[in-house]
């Protein structure tokens, strides 16, 4: 029976709602009044008729901008007032921030945040001072917070952002999981994969190492191209196949890695793509070597198509991913880390076996999506009862 409470998620951008937690707003909308905020912008309207739910659209800037932030937040607290929710959530920073001081100052009950990587575990000196506060003040006005990964909840308790009591690691962490039905080879797929294989003029003597993501710096773009570089002199047949956007409004590549990816005829570039499965399917490995992440999908993605994932020893990676069972871990902004394990995968072919044998079974086992939207909505109405909420 459905609730007569009203849900209200937030995030920054209507992207984060269409994508990081896509179909789960439609398996809220069962069992309670479901209302979706974000900037506005077509992909919001595309959510609502999707998803089956009710937007509001409030601008929210990704960046520090204190006026701009100011007026969100007057909305955004006129637009609780007005609606009276009995349970907030919020996702990434400027959201959580925003939503979570809103609703306290519009006495909503239940204000939870999740926590899905953070931009401040890059940045140091006066910034990271900022960005430390903004976090403690985001959580300060949370009743629960959640963050997507062990290893992330470690690490705010070890910036005391946050006391243990609060928070809460749901499962065995993401933030949506992932559709395992979806995410497996078909007939379709595999004729799309075949096409894409004739575009790209891909042979069956080729192994191809895909990322999935936008090619910034921080997702250790520099180092793979580089890597990828150098063991190519001694594996003629290996491809790079990148899948994303450049973004150089905020972490532009150097200009010598942007003109290797655009000149070298083993790099495939394929840009953004809607949907990824094909080009999961002409791929032989995933090559993950990102900075910092919450709980990514990628690596679940690529799992669930039997790839072994190589990533680094960061948040969410180092969970997804056992070292030697479904893939390899590597430290951070090694290039010879990254050759090394890449050139593992080329030649060690009983290591390969094991971990392409074990990646779909084990992201089947722990992430399946179903699960973690059942956990959530025991979550809410949990928290509904604390309350003496009807639920």
């Amino acid at each position: 029976m459905k609730s007569l409470n009203k849900l209200i998620r937030i995030t920054t951008v209507p992207v984060s709602l269409s994508v990081l937690l896509k179909d789960q707003l439609r398996y809220m909308s069962n069992h309670f009044e479901v209302l979706a905020v974000s900037s506005p912008d077509k992909m919001l309207e595309q959510v609502a008729v999707r998803e089956g739910v009710r937007t509001a659209p409030v601008t929210m800037t990704r960046a520090i901008t204190p006026v701009k932030d100011i007026k969100a937040l007057w909305k955004l607290y006129r637009l609780l007032k007005k609606e009276k929710p009995a349970i907030v959530h919020t996702h990434t920073p400027k959201a959580g921030l925003l939503g979570m001081m809103a609703s306290r100052l519009a006495g909503v009950p239940v204000r939870m945040h999740t926590v899905a990587g953070m931009p401040l575990m890059e940045n140091t000196g006066m910034k990271r001072k900022v960005l430390n506060f903004v976090e403690r003040l985001t959580y300060s006005c949370a009743t629960h917070v959640y963050p997507n990964s062990k290893h992330l909840a470690g690490f705010i308790l070890e910036n005391h952002f946050c006391n243990e009591q609060k928070m809460k690691v749901l499962g065995n962490g993401s933030s949506n999981g992932i559709n395992t039905r979806f995410f497996q080879p078909g007939e379709e797929l595999s004729n799309a994969a075949c096409e894409l294989r004739k575009k790209f003029g891909l042979t069956d003597k080729d192994f191809v190492f895909v990322f999935v993501g936008r090619l910034v710096k921080d997702k250790g773009i520099e180092e793979l191209v580089e890597a990828f570089s150098q063991l190519k002199e001694k594996h003629p047949n290996i491809k790079l196949l990148l899948v994303g956007p450049y973004e150089p409004e905020l972490d532009p590549l150097a200009p010598a890695t942007h003109k290797i990816i655009e000149t070298d005829q083993s790099i495939i570039h394929a840009g953004f793509q809607q949907d990824i499965r094909p080009f999961l399917m002409i791929s032989q490995a995933l090559a993950f070597p990102s900075y910092r992440e919450g709980f990514p999908n990628v690596p679940m993605q690529a799992g669930c198509f039997n790839l072994p994932s190589i990533v680094t020893d960061i948040n969410g990676c180092n969970e997804i991913v056992e070292d030697g069972k479904n893939g390899l871990i590597i430290p951070a902004k090694s290039v010879p880390e990254l050759q090394n394990a890449m050139n593992r995968l080329l030649t060690d072919t009983a290591l390969y076996l094991t971990l392409q044998s074990n990646a779909r079974k084990m992201i089947v086992d722990r992430y399946e999506q179903k699960y973690l939207w059942e956990l959530l909505l025991k979550e809410y109405h949990d928290h509904l009862k604390a309350h003496a909420i009807v639920s």
